[in-house]
């Protein structure tokens, strides 16, 4: 079997429609809604906002195809390195843990498809984007974790705490259960990131340094221009309490609050110019 695949390799069915999340964040409709929930000081999974139903359905998507691609990239890191203690290598032991990961993406991804459906979303309804295998591909396997299982998988610890309290306030007990189950696993694997980066790296500041670097490079892009952040406007808030479960120190939780406020300040900036450009 290959080792080190690119996210051009994936396979998929003809269901899937695969976008760049690049175009995603610069599309100007995508700018637009930002701006109108600006407006209307208000965000798209609110109980009482009319779109909520619509939004919730392309986040539990979004769910279901980032579940797919942490499975397929919990097991590319068993498979990629070799055991041992070598920079290009990982302990027996870490292998493990991504096994027992994969293992529980591939459950989350049948929960997922059953919430589809009970939400009425057909799978494919709604774009893939393969930003999260893309993390999964990088060559030095303490990047790979950092940028996998504590910063995409620490956003999906607080994509999880939304829904899980979209479905309390909405009434409706399947999606509340079946959050709050996948919540505590997202917490395990994010945990599992930080204590072998930690272990790891012990006597290696700057191999440390640079994962945790390449961490809030993640972060930021994956804010996604105020989507995650504290502002009661945005949709996905972070979840403080579970991230200090998962290992999380209180300095890096508010690096991680003042990267969001970037991502949506540099967002508005670019809304500004496009709208300057438009009317020019």
């Amino acid at each position: 079997m290959k080792r080190m695949m690119t996210a051009d390799e994936l396979a998929r069915d003809a269901r899937f429609n695969r976008t760049r999340l690049e175009d995603s964040i610069f599309d100007p409709r995508n700018t637009r809604m930002r701006e109108i929930r600006d407006e209307e000081g208000g965000n798209t999974l609110q109980h009482s906002n009319p779109q909520a139903p619509d939004a919730a359905r392309g986040l539990m998507h979004g769910i279901f195809t980032g579940e797919i691609q942490a499975l397929e990239g919990a097991g590319r890191t068993c498979w990629d390195f070799d055991i041992g203690t070598g920079p290009d290598d990982v302990p027996f032991e870490m292998k493990l843990d991504m096994a027992r990961q994969c293992w529980d993406e591939a459950r989350h991804c049948e929960i997922s498809i059953k919430l589809n459906d009970h939400m009425g979303t057909d799978i494919g309804e709604f774009d893939e984007q393969v930003f999260l295998f893309e993390a999964a591909c990088n060559e030095d396997p303490m990047l790979r974790l950092t940028g996998v299982n504590r910063a995409l998988e620490g956003l999906a610890i607080d994509v999880f705490n939304t829904m899980r309290d979209f479905g309390s306030l909405s009434g409706d007990p399947v999606l509340y259960f079946c959050e709050d189950w996948m919540l505590a696993d997202e917490v395990t694997h994010v945990k599992m990131g930080s204590d072998w980066l930690r272990k790891i790296t012990a006597n290696d500041k700057d191999r440390r340094d640079k994962a945790l670097e390449f961490q809030r490079t993640v972060d930021k892009l994956f804010s996604l221009g105020g989507f995650r952040s504290e502002d009661e406007k945005s949709p996905v808030h972070l979840a403080r309490a579970f991230r200090e479960q998962a290992g999380f120190t209180d300095d890096e939780i508010h690096e991680l609050v003042d990267l969001a406020a970037q991502a949506a300040d540099e967002a508005r900036e670019r809304s500004a110019q496009a709208s300057a450009s438009v009317s020019a």
